[in-house]
């Protein structure tokens, strides 16, 4: 299983789609075996769902994630959970042993322009 993780420093960033990289981490068992940073391939429509794909990732973590991504992970049968804080490290710890909780999504959508491309920060709750 490979699970990825938007990242901002060593905190899991507050939006998927706008992150500056993902960590990817390849489990094997309950162990991570090989754990790197990637950067975002950029907030075009489409992209990162398809490139989390090509990279054989099964199961995204995050904080906030729009509709139409988690409508594309859906496509690709890939897993979110989402509603997720904290530091990367911890986030992984608790998916390997099992307490990783889900908590509620931390961003809503603008209204008009703004929304989705055109717009320069999330709408956090």
């Amino acid at each position: 299983m490979t699970i990825s993780i938007p990242t901002e420093g060593s905190e899991v960033s507050a939006h998927f789609g706008r992150c500056l990289e993902f960590t990817i981490v390849e489990i094997n068992g309950n162990k991570a075996v090989k754990k790197q940073r990637i950067s975002n391939p950029g907030h075009v429509p489409g992209a990162v769902p398809q490139f989390l794909n090509e990279n054989g990732v099964g199961c995204i973590i995050c904080s906030g994630i729009g509709r139409r991504a988690m409508e594309l992970f859906l496509k690709y049968d890939i897993e979110v959970l989402q509603g997720v804080t904290g530091s990367v490290d911890d986030v992984i710890d608790a998916y390997l042993q099992g307490t990783l909780e889900e908590g509620d999504i931390t961003c809503s959508p603008g209204a008009g322009k703004g929304y989705g491309l055109d717009k320069s920060v999330c709408d956090h709750q």
